[in-house]
């Protein structure tokens, strides 16, 4: 690995604090003891080096594994209290001065750990004062949301494209990050047993589930009216159908996966509005703990319709998945944390046991945990033991805890990817711009908001969506059999 610099815009917000700096810190250990480095933290704040450094020695004494104090010597912080060019100037000199008394060949991260509308701004006084190109490499990092609507995402690849190239631009979406949704690359396409069944010939639908347990923790200053379309739907849910939907690569590279994302983003039938359901949660119970409803979390306004669970029933008008529903579904405080995909085959078309006893074949499915417990299950039928003849449904598992023991996390692999050059995991633009074409509509389409219940899965018109469709919400616990199905459960 090259020797680098890497400048966190908002270095003292809580995303550094939370994510980014445990996983440097990580990343040091494992990769950098040999690799001339420096973090740059840039803020408005009025500090020096050394205010910096004890800021980040606390935040690292908060994380669970010891060790991680020999990287603070790396860290300087540079005060930026305003986007002037007097301003921009000033922090291009003071990182050509750290790259010359730490002998760095100018290579450069910008990680833009702010909130979405200083994201323009900061790309313009970068270009301005020639921080968009180095002696050596230059990459621009961008936290989601990635624009409001498409009028916002189109600008804002304007105002990027005008100072940076698309090849220096990583969209960081930290789900893409996790290595479970990286092997399910690996599972599609290194297991023929699977690709070959992985079409409309078997495989009946597909559920996508990404549940929170928790409410707004304090950020209704962001979340109320963002919502979850924007919030989730858009970035993450999109991109977990894209992978599981595409067709093969040619290549296992960034330019390659990423055109066959394109791909089924761009076929994606128009979503009607019957197609969606959105639901807001009220008083319930989280986990054996009661909580507020939404109306009365703090900052939330008592008439505020902003989603907080959406379910959708989207189609792919390709030759691979047509008349295949994806129903889609993410929430907050729902009973666990939980994303999972659920491929579900189709059904023997004769049931040969009915003279012998009750006959109830089901679909196989394909259970695909991205967190926690993150693995795979494959549900199956088997004759359970005696007369008469019963068939029970039980699972085929792999969990990656008891191969492979604790897994990365999504930041330091993708942080990782950034320093190598690897966009296979980081949205293009085109991306971006094709979702936010698929959802903009829905945002002023006047669509009911259901309430719901902290605790459940849902309002029940999200079971009446999967029910059209054929289907039903399945949810599955690790290893084990499945915990239930629907909203009520």
């Amino acid at each position: 690995m090259e020797p680098f610099l890497f400048v966190v815009l908002g270095g003292t917000g809580d995303l550094m604090r939370r994510k980014l700096l445990p996983a440097l810190a990580r990343l040091q250990k494992r990769f950098f003891q040999r690799v001339p480095f420096r973090v740059l933290g840039v803020s408005r704040r009025s500090w020096n080096d050394d205010r910096y450094r004890r800021w980040i020695r606390e935040a690292l004494d908060e994380t669970p594994e010891p060790g991680h104090q020999p990287v603070v010597s790396h860290f300087h912080f540079h005060s930026l209290p305003e986007t002037s060019a007097g301003a921009f100037a000033a922090l291009r000199a003071r990182i050509e001065t750290l790259e010359r008394d730490h002998q760095l060949p100018g290579n450069r991260v910008f990680y833009l750990a702010l909130p979405p509308g200083a994201f323009g701004p900061t790309v313009t006084g970068l270009g301005e004062v020639g921080l968009n190109r180095s002696r050596g490499w230059t990459r621009l990092v961008i936290e989601k949301p990635f624009g409001r609507d498409l009028d916002t995402a189109r600008d804002l690849n304007a105002t990027i494209h005008g100072a940076f190239d698309e090849s220096q631009v990583y969209r960081i979406d930290h789900y893409l990050g996790k290595e479970t949704v990286q092997n399910l690359l690996v599972f599609r396409f290194a297991n023929y047993l699977f690709e070959s069944a992985w079409n409309r010939d078997r495989v009946h639908s597909v559920t996508l589930t990404v549940a929170e347990s928790i409410g707004l923790e304090g950020r209704a200053g962001y979340y109320d009216g963002i919502g979850a379309i924007r919030d989730m739907v858009q970035n993450h849910l999109m991109q977990l159908l894209a992978l599981t939907a595409m067709e093969v690569p040619v290549a296992f590279d960034a330019a390659s996966i990423r055109r066959e994302k394109l791909k089924v983003l761009q076929s994606i039938r128009a979503i009607q509005p019957e197609d969606v359901v959105l639901g807001q949660y009220t008083v319930g119970r989280v986990q054996g703990r009661e909580v507020p409803g939404y109306h009365e979390e703090a900052g939330v306004e008592g008439t505020s319709r902003t989603e907080t669970f959406a379910a959708l029933a989207l189609h792919i008008d390709n030759w691979r998945w047509h008349d295949v529903p994806f129903l889609v579904r993410t929430g907050k405080r729902m009973p666990r944390k939980l994303t999972q995909i659920v491929v579900n085959f189709r059904s023997p078309p004769v049931c040969i046991f009915e003279s012998l006893g009750p006959c109830i074949p089901h679909g196989n499915e394909l259970v695909i945990t991205l967190q926690p417990d993150e693995g795979f299950v494959l549900m199956f039928d088997i004759k359970e033991p005696g007369e008469p003849l019963r068939l029970r449904e039980l699972p085929l598992h792999f969990l990656y805890r008891e191969a492979f023991g604790t897994l990365p996390d999504a930041y330091e692999t993708l942080l990782l990817d950034i320093l190598t050059g690897d966009q296979s995991l980081f949205v293009h633009a085109l991306e971006t711009e094709q979702s936010w074409r698929l959802y903009t509509p829905l945002l002023t389409a006047g669509l009911p908001v259901h309430p719901y219940p902290a605790g459940t899965w849902g309002p029940p018109e999200a079971d009446r969506l999967a029910e059209r469709n054929g289907t039903v919400w399945r949810v599955f616990d690790g290893g084990h059999p499945f915990a239930g199905k629907g909203s009520s459960r």
